[in-house]
């Protein structure tokens, strides 16, 4: 630390504004060596041989992907994470967001491929394209690789066997890139055929060659619903690695975001917190105690948040008070939600608390908190839109709510047959969308808590029986909780 002055609330605020706008957009911008953060939790996901990625929404799964298809950002992550195998990989992207029809078939062409047989062969047309089998690529269209394919399966096997020879003996690994499945097909059953055949894919890669990888970046509940369709996919369970976020991982994104702003703020920012100031790559590192040291990072927020969210420390510390009501109820964190609630509390701070003597007020963090929840339903009712059908009939209810409460609003409300309509008329649907998942069994409703609890929506029940609700679903589905933080007002 230096004797320089620190930033006044007001400098910090617009740093956090500035910061912060172009981090909740992350998913659509391409990642730079400044955007470029590290969490020492996700070292183990971009192990060339970790084949599963699981993530749910905002926490990485995309960022990633795009990452380790460019090669400036491979050496970075190469030389902080210590994998030196990520310096020596041959990478294609085998699906994503990006329309890439040289590299891999998009949606309306997949839906054409899917009545012609296995899946399976789809992606082995996606693999033996990126590995520059000279008879598939040259033909004009994904209709004649996959045929391709099924027409020419020695030929094919060999091209995979001399792949792997010459990456073997040059010391090298083809790695194949999955992300965006979620937009592989509208409909789940047929979302599930195309995941499960690159799961098989991925899981003969793995045993059958030494240097040929595939790496599937996949929301869990994906994951699961998949298997489904190839119970062999339980054996990729040992090379899954979930991008998961920790507290310290959290506000060291932060303090990572505010360093790597343009700007003479994020310069004196880094002098006083005790930046390197030369930058690695062309990004700037923050101190091993800001990503790490919850103490530390403690301290410096505390400069920028009031230090508490009340009167005194009973109503809790910004630090731990703002992670604790964002977690889902598997206990996950989305940076993308920690971010956007920060933004939005710098600037309701801006608009109703302009002269307070911190840049983020107590009662603005909340409506940051408030916002979060908003997108973060918005989020899963895009992903499984049933989920909003099951919270629908508890709206105005308090949790924690008695389990047989919950059973007979359902029932009230017919729920069972909503769900059936919801699931008949989205079938009806031309347009590719993104895949709805859910429910399995939509006429059980005890086996719904059990669903919705493994997404996180719920809580597992308490020892009396009760279910909960965390705050990022709770607060935007219009549920209340004593003392807890209140719905927005209209």
């Amino acid at each position: 630390m230096t004797a320089e002055a620190p930033l006044t609330a007001a400098e910090y605020r617009d740093l956090l504004s500035a910061a912060l706008e172009e981090a909740s957009h992350a998913d659509t911008r391409a990642p730079s060596a400044h955007t470029l953060f590290m969490p020492d939790s996700h070292r183990t996901a971009l192990y060339v041989d970790t084949t599963v990625v699981p993530g749910g929404r905002g926490v990485g799964k995309t960022f990633w992907y795009r990452s380790l298809l460019d090669q400036g950002l491979r050496e970075l992550a190469s030389a902080e994470y210590r994998i030196s195998r990520l310096r020596r990989v041959i990478v294609s992207p085998g699906h994503g967001l990006a329309m890439l029809s040289d590299s891999y078939p998009g949606p309306q062409v997949l839906r054409a491929l899917l009545a012609d047989g296995d899946t399976y062969d789809i992606w082995y047309a996606v693999l033996l394209n990126a590995l520059g089998e000279p008879e598939l690529r040259a033909l004009p269209d994904w209709t004649q690789k996959v045929a391709w394919v099924r027409a020419n399966p020695e030929p094919a096997q060999r091209t995979i066997e001399r792949a792997d020879r010459e990456a073997y003996d040059g010391n090298l690994v083809h790695l194949l890139l999955f992300d965006a499945l979620e937009h592989l097909h509208a409909e789940r059953e047929q979302a599930d055929r195309l995941v499960a055949g690159i799961l098989r894919l991925a899981l003969q890669m793995r045993f059958g060659t030494r240097n040929i990888r595939l790496k599937v970046f996949i929301r869990p509940d994906m994951f699961d619903s998949a298997r489904q369709h190839f119970p062999d996919a339980s054996k990729l369970s040992g090379y899954a690695a979930e991008l998961t976020w920790t507290r310290a991982d959290l506000y060291g994104l932060l303090f990572h975001c505010l360093g790597n702003e343009e700007g003479e703020a994020a310069r004196r920012f880094r002098r006083i917190t005790g930046w390197d100031s030369d930058p690695d790559g062309g990004r700037h590192v923050p101190p091993l105690l800001l990503r790490n040291d919850e103490d530390a990072q403690t301290l410096l927020f505390e400069q920028i948040a009031d230090p508490f969210m009340g009167s005194n420390f009973r109503k809790g510390r910004p630090y731990t008070w703002l992670p604790n009501h964002l977690m889902d109820g598997k206990g996950r964190i989305s940076p993308r939600s920690f971010l956007q609630a920060l933004l939005t509390a710098a600037e309701r701070t801006r608009t109703a608390h302009r002269d307070h003597d911190r840049a983020l007020h107590q009662e603005a963090i909340r409506t940051g908190v408030q916002k979060a929840s908003e997108r973060r339903v918005e989020e899963v009712s895009e992903d499984t839109p049933w989920v909003r059908l099951a919270i629908k009939p508890l709206e105005g209810c308090q949790v924690p709510i008695d389990k047989k409460k919950v059973l007979e609003l359902w029932a009230e409300a017919n729920l069972p047959a909503a769900l059936a309509k919801d699931s008949a008329g989205y079938a009806q649907q031309d347009e590719p969308r993104l895949v709805r998942t859910g429910p399995r069994h939509p006429d059980d409703l005890p086996r719904l808590i059990d669903e919705l609890s493994a997404l996180g929506v719920m809580t597992p029940p308490r020892r009396d029986g009760r279910l909960d609700l965390p705050d990022v679903y709770r607060i935007a589905f219009g549920l209340g909780r004593r003392g807890g933080v209140p719905r927005p007002k209209v």
